[in-house]
């Protein structure tokens, strides 16, 4: 009970009263269940002055600790102390090396120092630092018919940056398909190129006051490539550095971007790599960079603050920017900023909060692991709670193409064709209680918490309207989301007549055991309805396992649970996910701007890529790179995916087959989607200017707007 009582001494060393009966029933029985059920609890050292907590030295940690103490209010001082906003982060960056880490953390920082220069937001982009972003309607974009010749380096029909040779499969000029594409056979043939243009805002600086040019981003590509070459795997953006032919400066604001012959990138508005100050960088060696303080460390930058100092450990010091561009607006708001790196505990964050020694919790801190607290004390006015669906969405994946069928499948040799009739992978999704798992799993809102909450109060919509189950690979708010696709929802009763109808007989009338099979395509006549069911060893994923299992059962169907470290799970040689020698697995995906429709092509199936097809073509041509782990293939989901992927944004072939695509997966369900993460953040009940956006590289993208206080009534 010790953390119960230090998060109580927190309540009332800060002076908040709870004041009724409810209020009371939500903190202390929020408190007390998440307090005694964490498994790796901070311990409490206690003195009379003060309250030291000191990290759980079993927990897993990223970095450090640093002790958090509770002392009495200091005397007001006659001098005002610079506004200082503090960031709480659940891990320190490893580098803010801007072409080197994509750290969740790392982009927090960086957002800080400079401000875009594109920022991703509701499934789109909007410019930041540039006048606008090139569009093929406004002209500032150009698909151009370019000569190619053998030995040229160009994209193939495929995808994939190739030196042209006889026998390549290219797509000529106006051709943006795959039934279109013609075997090159040496003479020359024109292709298509693609180029945007990218204005600089006028009066951009650099902190030191040294104006940002064009060049400064030519020089951020340069670095980029070099990069790639002398890090390899490391850096961010090695995919869009081997597909550009030039990146290069018009004028002193102004540059292009221009594609290999062949790629047709829908995200070719974004195609602007990030400046880097060419005037105090380009004498230091790409080798050095990565070490170097003026580059993972203290970068230049232009955005609302300057790193002051990166206390290793601790925390990172940051100072306004005199030379900010939006200054005259009042804008940062705050002298001083520091990003404290607390840990993924959520009560110690939580605590830090109440204590006013966090003005914000950043999502990578494990809030949701104490959801039904935070929407208590929100409801209180003690804090706000902010609960967003993210892009990660967790899946339920069927063996469609088990490891046993690269071959053929043998009757009576290989694993039994469980999940191959498509009818008994809907009678599974139906008997999948998805919203009882959002609810409890994801949510965390156990009986004792969910009556606590105020259905009048507005987070109550907010939160619970995330609850409904997923259909497909793209959320329901996606401007590319098929509405008119099948739904299946929780229906054992509608699942069991399925199942009957499909062979597989409640033979002893009792649907707490299996049922079994009698005629049912390429499964023996008694073989019960079983499975295994593996996945990691998260709380969440023990969980979900857990309420599936039961609500499976309601169906006459048994799974048997199997928890991995993800280090198996995942990588080779033993992982069951990229052999495919798995029944069901269950596990993550991220969705976008584009949806991710490639991960459920043909192609793109994982295999040996030493394996053939009889005409000599590779079985398998991605290797064991291939993430279409179900095994899933569906020649027209295939010619509907890859037409959208070739497409560009604004041609009606994006939109149209992206639609169909959803429809045909959704039809033939080889995953079942089971729920969008939550991104849970939370901030003083006096901020503003704060809010998630679920496609934001971080939560911080419009941190110069952040505010409190009198500001907020402004």
């Amino acid at each position: 009970m010790s953390e119960y009582l230090y998060l109580l001494r927190i309540i009332s060393h800060k002076g908040i009263f709870i004041p009724t009966r409810k209020v009371s029933w939500i903190v202390l029985i929020g408190l007390m269940i998440l307090f005694l059920s964490a498994a790796c609890a901070p311990s409490i050292t206690e003195t009379p002055e003060e309250v030291v907590q000191t990290p759980c030295p079993t927990c897993p940690q990223s970095s450090p600790l640093p002790p958090v103490i509770i002392t009495a209010t200091p005397e007001p001082s006659s001098t005002p102390a610079p506004r200082t906003l503090t960031i709480c982060l659940g891990a320190e960056p490893d580098t803010l090396f801007i072409y080197q880490s994509s750290m969740l953390v790392a982009n927090s920082v960086r957002e800080a120092i400079y401000d875009g220069p594109i920022d991703q937001l509701g499934y789109g982009y909007q410019a930041v630092i540039l006048e606008k972003l090139p569009s093929l309607a406004d002209g500032d974009a150009h698909i151009e018919a370019v000569s190619v010749q053998l030995g040229d380096k160009v994209v193939n029909s495929a995808g994939d940056v190739v030196d042209l040779i006889e026998g390549e499969r290219v797509r000529p000029y106006g051709c943006n398909r795959e039934d279109c594409s013609v075997v090159f056979e040496g003479a020359p043939i024109d292709m298509s190129q693609l180029s945007a243009d990218f204005t600089l805002l006028e009066g951009i600086r650099w902190s030191d006051g040294e104006p940002l040019k064009a060049a400064d981003a030519v020089f951020g590509y340069e670095i980029a490539k070099q990069c790639e070459v002398y890090y390899g795997g490391w850096c961010v953006y090695d995919s869009l550095v081997e597909r550009t032919a030039e990146f290069l400066a018009l004028d002193g604001r102004s540059t292009r971007w221009s594609g290999l012959p062949g790629f047709l990138d829908p995200k070719y508005m974004t195609n602007f790599f990030h400046p880097l100050p060419e005037h105090q960088l380009r004498d230091l060696p790409i080798e050095e960079m990565a070490e170097s303080e003026q580059v993972a460390i203290k970068p230049l930058g232009w955005g609302p603050y300057i790193i002051e100092d990166w206390g290793f450990g601790s925390e990172i010091r940051l100072v306004k920017n005199p030379n900010y561009y939006r200054a005259n607006e009042g804008l940062p708001r705050f002298e001083r900023l520091v990003f404290k790196f607390t840990g993924e505990y959520s009560m110690q964050n939580i605590g830090m909060l109440l204590s006013k020694e966090c003005d914000i919790v950043d999502q990578d801190a494990q809030l949701e692991d104490a959801l039904g607290l935070l929407l208590g004390l929100d409801q209180q006015d003690l804090l706000q709670a902010y609960v967003i669906s993210g892009q990660a969405w967790e899946h339920f994946d069927f063996s469609l193409l088990h490891a046993d069928y690269d071959n053929g499948y043998q009757p009576g040799v290989d694993r039994p064709d469980l999940f191959g009739d498509v009818r008994i992978r809907r009678a599974i999704a139906m008997c999948l209680d998805r919203e009882r798992v959002i609810n409890e799993a994801v949510y965390g809102l156990s009986e004792y918490e969910q009556p606590y909450l105020d259905p009048s109060h507005p987070l109550y919509d907010a939160v619970f309207g995330i609850g409904e189950a997923p259909n497909t690979y793209v959320p329901d708010d996606h401007p590319l989301y098929n509405p008119d696709i099948p739904v299946y929802s929780f229906s054992p009763g509608e699942a069991n007549a399925l199942l009957d109808e499909i062979g597989w007989i409640d033979h002893d009338q009792d649907s707490s055991t299996a049922r079994i099979a009698r005629s049912v395509s390429n499964v023996p006549d008694g073989k019960p309805l079983t499975f295994n069911y593996w996945t990691t060893t998260s709380d969440v994923r023990k969980r979900v396992a857990e309420i599936l299992a039961d609500s499976l059962a309601k169906c006459g169907i048994q799974i048997n649970i199997e928890f991995w470290n993800s280090a198996d799970f995942f990588e080779l040689p033993d992982s069951p996910v990229i052999t495919r020698n798995f029944d069901v697995v269950e596990f993550a995906w991220l969705s976008g701007f584009i949806p991710p429709c490639n991960l459920f092509l043909s192609e793109n199936i994982p295999g040996d890529p030493e394996v053939t097809n009889p005409d000599g073509s590779q079985r398998f041509p991605q290797g064991w790179e291939g993430d279409n782990n179900s095994g899933y293939s569906s020649d027209a989901f295939d010619a509907a995916c890859t037409a959208a992927l070739a497409a560009l944004p604004g041609q009606p072939e994006f939109e149209e087959n992206h639609l169909l695509a959803q429809e045909i997966f959704v039809r033939e369900l080889p995953v079942v989607p089971l729920f969008y993460r939550l991104r849970v953040t939370a901030a003083q009940a006096d901020m503003c200017g704060y809010w998630m956006d679920p496609t934001a590289d971080s939560d911080t993208w419009n941190i110069e707007e952040f505010g409190y206080g009198d500001e907020c009534q402004e």
